[in-house]
């Protein structure tokens, strides 16, 4: 046998042995994988069993009235439980479910990707596409700077939608700065629609306090909640149930809670507090920047406005505030979202100002006139509206939400 022979024996064994201990790999990863899945599934099983547990009609006796008012006070409470333990059992399973089908991405695509990147200090590994539930394709990959400095995930996303010709955006649970130690990154496909957020409010006269609190959280890219609430009366007492409301709505969206059983979960929280005279409305206002949609819900809140340019519609329900009944159901007002649209957002405080019988005829002719793109510029330009209308007098919290929507 010759020495260049040799050699290339040894390099196809080398490469054989290298291949053993790639599949060994993947093995072990799916195995790690079907252990977690398995585990996650139990836990789900766990929790539908406890649900059913509770299971049954209400069954009233033959008790006086106390009794039977007793025993449906404890009928409804184990429907809540029921109903928690659901979501608890949903969430685990769509967690598990989740199928990961990955493809490698084009060798030519591939070496350049890794060229261009580290020519800006950044080490790429193993590049390739994810396809999605919803059929939308990500990217993953391993990143790890190569400079003194660490590097933004944007910027890197920026450079990688540049080579691979397609829009993506760093997802939201990746992280968001590349450092010396190897990081796994997910970029998902950009939106349809980019979303901007303005607010603004006033607090009430002769207090230091807004009862009124507002909030926006990202559960995943893509999707937007905007969040406000206004607590009862004003003052300290009134803004500390207010954020209390928005602090345990967003855990609840970030851990994968529907909008639904979260808007349940802090009534339950509200209810059993058993204050008579502390409700906080709270209204939520659910963005798919993919789809161009929102989904509204409103608890007891004030009533919201949808803007195209000079129309305007008014968007309201009848629910009471947080707290009242052990159980809240609400119907969503869905709309479709063109470039260019707002939603306004208000509370009490901002209606009042407008007059009470004719409120609703004063903020429409308002917005149909406004012609701000900046969603800060115009939640200011409403509420100093407002105040003009109540004689600048401000008799309550006043707090205003403004979300405009436009193409990506």
């Amino acid at each position: 046998m010759t020495a260049l022979q040799e050699k290339e024996k040894q390099r196809i064994l080398h490469r054989r042995e290298r291949n053993r201990e790639d599949i060994g790999n993947r093995i072990q990863t799916a195995q790690v994988t079907d252990m977690c899945r398995r585990k996650l599934l139990d836990y789900a099983d766990t929790f539908q069993e406890l649900a059913k547990s509770y299971d049954g009609g209400f069954a009233p006796g033959d008790g006086d009235r106390q009794a039977v008012l007793a025993s449906r006070r404890l009928w409804e409470s184990r429907q809540i439980i029921k109903g928690q333990w659901n979501e608890m059992a949903r969430i685990m399973s769509a967690v598990a479910g989740e199928v990961m089908c990955s493809r490698p991405m084009e060798e030519k695509r591939k070496k350049t990707l890794i060229q261009v990147l580290r020519e800006e200090g950044i080490r790429v590994e193993n590049p390739c596409y994810m396809q999605r539930e919803d059929g939308r394709e990500s990217v993953v990959l391993t990143m790890s700077a190569d400079r003194p400095t660490s590097v933004s995930g944007e910027d890197a996303a920026e450079i990688i939608s540049a080579v691979l010709d397609r829009p993506f955006q760093l997802a939201s649970r990746s992280p968001y700065v590349i450092e010396k130690e190897p990081r796994s990154f997910v970029l998902d496909q950009r939106a349809a629609y980019l979303a901007l957020t303005g607010f603004a409010r006033v607090t009430r006269e002769n207090e230091k306090v807004s009862g009124d609190n507002y909030a926006s959280v990202e559960p995943d890219k893509g999707r937007l909640a905007v969040m406000l609430s206004d607590g009862t009366g004003s003052g300290e007492q009134a803004g500390q149930d207010s954020g209390q409301v928005l602090d345990l709505m967003e855990k609840l969206l970030e851990a994968g809670y529907g909008a639904d059983a979260a808007i349940s979960a802090v009534n339950t929280v509200v209810f059993a507090a058993g204050e008579d005279r502390r409700h906080p409305t709270l209204d939520l206002c659910d963005i798919d920047l993919y789809q161009g949609s929102f989904q509204l819900r409103k608890v007891g809140g004030a009533a919201s406005f949808f803007k195209r340019g000079a129309f305007v519609d008014t968007l309201a329900t009848g629910n009471l505030p947080l707290g009242i009944f052990q159980r809240v159901e609400t119907l969503p007002i869905c709309r479709q979202l063109q470039d260019g649209d707002f939603l306004v957002m208000v509370t009490d405080g901002v209606v009042d100002a407008f007059g009470a019988e004719e409120y609703e005829n004063g903020i429409l002719r308002a917005l149909s006139c406004m012609d701000n793109r900046n969603p800060e510029e115009f939640a200011q330009k409403l509420l100093r509206q407002a105040i003009c209308a109540g004689r600048g007098r401000i008799r309550d919290d006043m707090t205003v939400a403004v979300i405009g929507i436009w193409d990506a």
